[in-house]
């Protein structure tokens, strides 16, 4: 089973959490995912299946969409709802102009330090597991993007928001680095991500939906033989088409001679793709072989090759 899927995680799970409750339902070991995703933060973390692991490569340095709620009046040591209070609590009156003119000064490319209770390493360990430790953290400022990053309405001491970020960016340090500048603290209070690379939210599946689809396939009770194939067959319309994959590399659907080539290992020309410096090759509408990576004119030798879908 060969794939990539888009779960829409729920609060209070982390990702490697989703990653094994998928394995469990697909009863396929081979499964990750394209980008950690916080246990408080919820909606799209892309799942990867099969030789389609290998795909992760390509998504490093993935632009992700936000949308999600800052709340002010205090600082919280996890820059989110989840940890405690590090400032003293105090009533606020929001102006809508005031934070949307504070809010334009982190649209750009900037400097951020990522929060103390973050994946980011320090001598190779996880800075969160030195915070819980009560141990100094002391993370080094990195340069991110953020692309767009609007406040949608204001509401108490609430404020909602819509981002556009890239890789590496974290909504959390935003959030109190504003409370900083307005000199009350403030802390993410919510948080949804509706977008990773070409990944949406209305592509999305629960992990529910996925054990029911799960559960008609088991209900029809087939001979073990039958089986993998039948339950692929069941979920093939969870899986996101393969030509979506990678939408910024073009595709190219083979012969059989080439795509013997390719599956070998060995290069194999490509006359319709003089240009493209990488290009998906495909075996009929659905079967995505090999990412090729281009040698000489229309040369092409395999960068990756997935494993067969029978």
């Amino acid at each position: 089973m060969n794939g990539v899927l888009v779960v829409d995680k729920p609060a209070g799970m982390t990702s490697h959490d989703v990653v094994n409750r998928v394995r469990r339902i697909l009863g396929v070991r081979s499964v990750g995912h394209l980008g950690t995703l916080d246990p408080s933060a919820t909606g799209v973390l892309p799942i990867v299946v099969g030789s389609f692991t290998r795909l992760a490569q390509f998504y490093l340095h993935s632009e992700k969409k936000y949308e999600g709620m800052i709340r002010f009046g205090f600082a919280t040591s996890t820059y989110d709802a989840e940890g405690e209070a590090t400032t003293t609590p105090q009533d606020v009156a929001l102006d809508l102009g005031q934070v949307r003119a504070i809010a334009a000064e982190f649209q750009g490319v900037l400097r951020q330090t990522p929060p103390p209770f973050s994946a980011k390493k320090i001598a190779g360990v996880p800075a969160y597991k030195m915070a819980r430790k009560q141990l100094a953290v002391a993370l080094r400022p990195v340069e991110v993007e953020v692309k767009e990053f609007e406040i949608l309405d204001v509401a108490g001491d609430r404020v909602t928001f819509r981002a556009w970020v890239g890789s590496g960016t974290y909504m959390r340090s935003i959030a109190h680095e504003m409370g900083v500048k307005l000199g009350c603290g403030a802390h993410l209070a919510e948080l949804q991500r509706t977008a990773v690379a070409e990944f949406v939210v209305e592509d999305a599946h629960t992990l529910e939906e996925l054990e029911s689809f799960r559960g008609e396939s088991l209900a029809k009770e087939l001979p073990a033989e039958r089986w993998s194939l039948e339950r692929q067959g069941s979920l093939q319309h969870v899986f996101v088409h393969p030509r979506k994959l990678l939408s910024q590399i073009p595709c190219v659907t083979a012969t059989e001679e080439t795509a013997a080539l390719l599956r070998t290992g060995r290069a194999a020309n490509l006359p319709e793709m003089s240009r493209a410096p990488l290009v998906k090759v495909f075996l009929g509408q659905r079967e995505l072989i090999a990412i090729g990576e281009r040698i000489a004119g229309t040369l092409f030798h395999p960068k990756i090759v997935f494993g067969s879908c029978d």
